[in-house]
Order: C-alpha cells, then structure tokens, then sequence
C-alpha cells in the first residue's frame, strides 16, 4: 500500500472514531436529560402526593369528627329529646356544673379527647334532661363512684340512642375521674355516668369525657353515708341532679 493511501486510510479510521465517540457521547448526554427529568417529575409526584394528604388531613381537621347515634330502645326514653347533631359542638375542654341536692360538682369536659361523648352529655343537659334525676348507684371498696344520668334511676333507662366508646386506651380511673357507664353490649353508651370519688379498679373499657375539679367533698359526703345494700346499692343519702349547666349555653 502506498504511503499516501496509508495516510488517507488513517485519517479515515480516526473521523470514524471520532464519530463514534461523539455519538456515544451524545446518547449519554440524551440518557442523562431522560434521568434528570424523570427525577424532577419524582419530585413533583412525590411532593403533589404530599400536598394532596396534608391538604386533606387540613380539611379533616377544620372538619372535625364525625359523631354516630343510634337509635335504642331504653326504658325512661323522654319522648322529643331526639338525638345530638353529628358533628360535635365541642372540642376543647369545657366547664360544667352539676347542681344537686347535695351541693355543686364541678367538671371539666374533654372536648378535644372524647368528642362524641362530650357533645352527647352537653346536648342532654340543653334539653334539661339530666334535672330531677336521681343518682342511683354508689358502690365502695374497690370500685368507688357515685353513678348518675338515670331517668328511671333503676340502672336500666337512656335518652333512647347510643354510640361507642371513646379515650378509652390505658384509661385509669383515679380520683376525680368522669367516665361513662354502659352495659356489656358493644357501643352501648348513652346517658349514665359514674363519678369517682376514690381511685377505683376497673378495665379500661368505660369512656373518660372529664375530671372533677370542684365537689370532691360532696361524693365524700355522699359515700361515707354509704348504700343499701352496703357496697354496692341505693345511696343512702339521697342525690338528685337539679341542674347541669354548660359554660357559655
């Protein structure tokens, strides 16, 4: 081979790769712009998903819970009390007040921790269903509360709904406590709830909606008279709920 054909030869491999490496360089370049921008929509899609559930837990919140009554057949049910509004009225801590016959009990309710129930309690005590009631049950020994809310106060009456059970994880039932009672069927709260004027054993399976912050002497009063039967009955001194009242209704 001639050396000038030599020379033509070798330019020609050299531009050829040449041009293989400005092709390769090229498709590397294209790869990296198809990466970079499936990274940005990533991006994008990650953060939209992002927008999307801290909207909707915005909304949830501005909404508030949703509250379900059920109907129930309950003996005492007053006819036109009807059933609470689903969304809660309440939920921050509310001041209430207990008159009886026996002195005032003042309350603080857990709007924010037991939404439902709270909403119950206070809608009942707007339709003056709680007055003129009597405190059924007092109890003493391990289990210590005076329980109320009662129309028929035989232990079986209710406002003629229910709804399930709320705060009720590693619930405690120490002094002060407001808690509702219900029976052994699931959901089954309504209108009774039991005070507790001493720390008291129980599961926790009974909904905590307040503390008593004023008229701890009051259930004192009431316990040291004692029940009938003893332990667990009748309170011997009677405790009629004259008024509840709700701060600011």
């Amino acid at each position: 081979m001639a050396a000038k054909d030599r020379k033509k030869q070798l330019a020609r491999q050299r531009y050829e790769r040449q041009r293989q490496r400005q092709a390769q360089e090229a498709a590397r370049a294209r790869r990296l712009k198809i990466i970079t921008a499936a990274a940005v929509v990533a991006v994008i899609v990650v953060g939209g998903a992002a927008f999307m559930v801290l909207t909707k837990d915005d909304k949830s919140t501005a909404a508030g819970p949703q509250c379900t009554y059920k109907a129930a057949q309950q003996d005492g049910a007053p006819k036109g009390v009807g059933t609470p509004p689903g969304k809660p009225a309440y939920t921050d801590v509310v001041q209430t007040t207990m008159k009886t016959n026996q002195g005032d009990v003042e309350v603080q309710l857990y709007g924010g921790k037991a939404p439902c129930t709270v909403n119950s309690f206070a809608y009942l005590a707007q339709k003056n269903f709680f007055d003129k009631t009597s405190c059924h049950r007092l109890t003493s020994g391990g289990l210590n509360v005076l329980q109320c809310g009662d129309p028929t106060a035989k232990g079986t009456g209710g406002p003629g709904y229910q709804f399930a059970n709320e705060n009720t994880d590693g619930a405690m039932y120490t002094e002060g406590t407001l808690a509702m009672a219900h029976s052994s069927l699931p959901d089954s709260n309504g209108s009774q709830f039991f005070m507790v004027y001493k720390d008291s054993q129980l599961p926790p399976d009974y909904t905590v909606f307040g503390k008593i912050t004023k008229g701890l002497d009051v259930l004192k009063k009431i316990a040291d008279a004692g029940s009938d039967p003893k332990g667990d009955g009748k309170p011997k001194k009677k405790v009629e709920i004259q008024d509840v009242t709700i701060a600011g209704k």
